[in-house]
């Protein structure tokens, strides 16, 4: 329970991190002199950096120790929101990349963690209350980023979610004892920044995993990043209005992560739950770009909640089938190799969807277009992972 508790308050802050400037893009890109809506180039280098470190989430770990790896996640968030607040292009694109160096080991090191200390039968289950901590950090931004930010500014608050990474970092110090001993990952995760990746790609149920996780995250990370500025610029939601609808969203994606844990352990192939996921989020996605300033507000509340709720639920059962398959002693490594790829998707996802409504100004199209990723990943990833307990 403690190791659970740990890793999901450091999941929970990092991800509300990276989930702030998105909520504050509406009332910083003017003063930065950009357009709000390339926000998602701002996304894509945050998981441009988020690669390289997750790659390397095997030596970082055999060097460091997972909770000591943790630590340095949160202050690296902390460093690139206070490095972004300067306000200047050059510092956020710098903070972008701070943040992404931060981001990308948060998860392999948690998974280190509750690997060793999950019984298999609750595997999925565990994973996906860890995992609750993104959404948890969306509706955190979307609470207290955007309301904080009209009371003393857009940099105040980066400043604030910084301070409160840096406070959680030295708050876990006396837990090190606890969780940074134990089995190290294998040698090789050791030698080589890309052992990882090369576990997941020569591994062809981590394979097939890794690559329909890429539309999946894309289309996670399209509604992260875009749904407060759309709905605050095309459908004239007030901007704390719409941090709520962010926050419903992320809340509704927070019990569909604990639910669909107890599905994959109980009564479905994990691999079916991913896939029933993924042409939900794509019926979800569509029915999003159609809102328009004539949609009345409860109506916003539950297309956006079902798109969070199918949008937001895979992570754990994809993250506990992928360090379930990993040999043992190379959860943390085959898990940063995984995340490597499907932040491809997160990479490529929220700056496509930029591109798209830079070029056609339609965000229908953009979520269309995410759609069809989503749809394509749920069909690729049927029957994939491991059986469930009961079929067993």
């Amino acid at each position: 329970m403690l190791a659970l508790i740990a890793t999901l308050a450091i999941q929970a802050l990092v991800s509300m991190t990276v989930l702030t400037p998105p909520v504050l893009a509406a009332l910083a890109a003017p003063d930065i002199g950009i357009a709000s809506e390339r926000i998602g180039l701002f996304t894509a280098l945050v998981y441009a950096g988020a690669i390289l470190s997750s790659a390397g989430s095997g030596a970082l770990l055999a060097r460091t120790g997972p909770l000591r790896l943790s630590q340095w996640c949160l202050a690296f968030c902390a460093a690139g929101m206070a490095v972004a607040s300067v306000g200047l292009l050059p510092a956020v694109m710098l903070g972008a990349v701070l943040m992404g160096l931060g981001y990308g080991p948060v998860t392999p090191a948690s998974s280190h963690i509750l690997i060793r200390q999950t019984a298999p039968e609750r595997r999925s289950l565990v994973f996906s209350l860890k995992q609750t901590g993104v959404p948890v950090g969306g509706a955190l931004a979307g609470f207290i980023a955007a309301p904080l930010a009209l009371m003393i500014g857009w940099r105040g608050a980066a400043l604030a979610v910084a301070g409160a990474s840096l406070a959680l970092a030295l708050a876990v110090e006396p837990m090190r004892a606890r969780f940074d001993v134990g089995d190290a990952p294998g040698p090789a995760a050791a030698r080589s920044p890309l052992a990882g990746v090369r576990l997941v790609l020569r591994t062809p149920a981590l394979r097939r995993l890794a690559l329909s996780s890429t539309s999946f995250a894309a289309t996670q990370l399209s509604l992260a990043t875009f749904l407060v500025t759309f709905l605050t610029e095309r459908a004239g939601v007030p901007l704390v209005t719409a941090g709520i609808v962010m926050a419903v969203a992320q809340g509704a994606g927070i019990v569909g992560r604990i639910l669909l844990g107890w599905v994959a352990d109980r009564l479905l192939r994990p691999g079916r739950v991913l896939a029933l996921l993924g042409i939900g989020m794509a019926a979800a996605s569509v029915a999003t770009g159609l809102i328009s300033s004539a949609w009345p507000l409860p109506g916003i509340f539950v297309v956006t909640a079902m798109l969070g709720l199918m949008g937001l639920s895979w992570n754990g059962v994809y993250l506990a089938e992928v360090a379930a398959i990993a040999p043992p002693g190379t959860a943390g490594a085959a898990t940063g190799g995984a995340l490597s790829v499907t932040f491809l998707g997160i990479v490529l996802g929220p700056a496509l969807f930029s591109a798209v409504v830079s070029l056609s100004g339609s965000y229908a199209l953009g979520f269309a277009i995410v759609a069809a990723a989503a749809f394509t990943g749920g069909v690729g990833v049927w029957g994939a992972g491991r059986p469930s307990l009961k079929s067993t």
